[in-house]
């Protein structure tokens, strides 16, 4: 499927990403204050319980949740990517893993995924809607694929509600952040680095996060959760799509 025919969003984080596959596990972690693994983790306990057939992984990048997934679960998992460099990158740690008969990587957008209505039993998707045009629309499409009553889990950024935490989330995000990019990843990373803290407070200003979980309800969604993570650097959030 091509993937060079997106909206704004979609083309910036092509760009922004395509440089970045080689070290981005890494530096994941910078970018995240070391919490990264922690999160996902934390995700993906809302999906190994519901014990699915088939898992969908949007955003999936280097596989990094795929692959906990597949050893947390006996799933079969598709991972889906907008940038192709990324999605090589998670062949090879696919393979490095052995996990190649149970992880497939495609292809895509999120806003229009290739394949039919309810074609999935869970669905994980990971710092995804600061990346497109239309949440609201992108959730619902994320709907469409999973079966009733499946589950469904998010990990993203957050804005920490606490104005003192905030403040020093602040200056870490536009202070270390950049420079360890830098010290780290070189050029394209300090770009990541300077980018990310203003791009999330933006991102919460259009989409609160009361307004992301109405959003989520709005998309076909039910059961809705939500768990502040390290002190409000990170969301997790999970719900069930909802029995026709």
């Amino acid at each position: 499927m091509p993937t060079d025919i997106a909206g704004d969003r979609n083309r910036f984080a092509q760009q922004l990403f395509s440089s970045l596959p080689e070290r981005y596990d890494q530096l994941a972690e910078v970018l995240s204050m070391g919490q990264n693994g922690r999160w996902r983790r934390a995700m993906v306990d809302h999906i190994v319980p519901t014990s699915p057939a088939r898992i969908l992984d949007v955003a999936s990048g280097t596989a990094g949740v795929a692959l906990q997934l597949a050893a947390r679960t006996s799933s079969d998992i598709v991972g889906v990517d907008l940038t192709r460099n990324m999605l090589a990158r998670g062949q090879e740690n696919v393979a490095e893993a052995e996990m190649g008969e149970r992880i497939s990587l495609v292809a895509g957008r999120a806003e229009q995924l290739p394949f039919p209505d309810g074609a999935f039993d869970a669905l994980t998707f990971t710092y995804l809607l600061r990346y497109v045009d239309d949440p609201q629309a992108t959730l619902s499409e994320l709907a469409r694929v999973v079966k009733p009553g499946g589950a469904v889990a998010s990990l993203e950024f957050l804005l920490p509600p606490s104005r003192f935490w905030r403040f020093w989330w602040w200056l870490y995000t536009r202070l270390v952040l950049p420079l360890g990019g830098w010290l780290t990843g070189g050029r394209e990373w300090f770009r990541v680095g300077r980018f990310l803290g203003p791009n999330i407070s933006q991102h919460y200003r259009t989409y609160p996060l009361s307004g992301t979980e109405d959003a989520w309800r709005r998309a076909g969604f039910e059961n809705v959760g939500v768990r502040v993570m390290s002190l409000g650097g990170g969301l997790v959030m999970w719900g069930t799509r909802i029995r026709e």
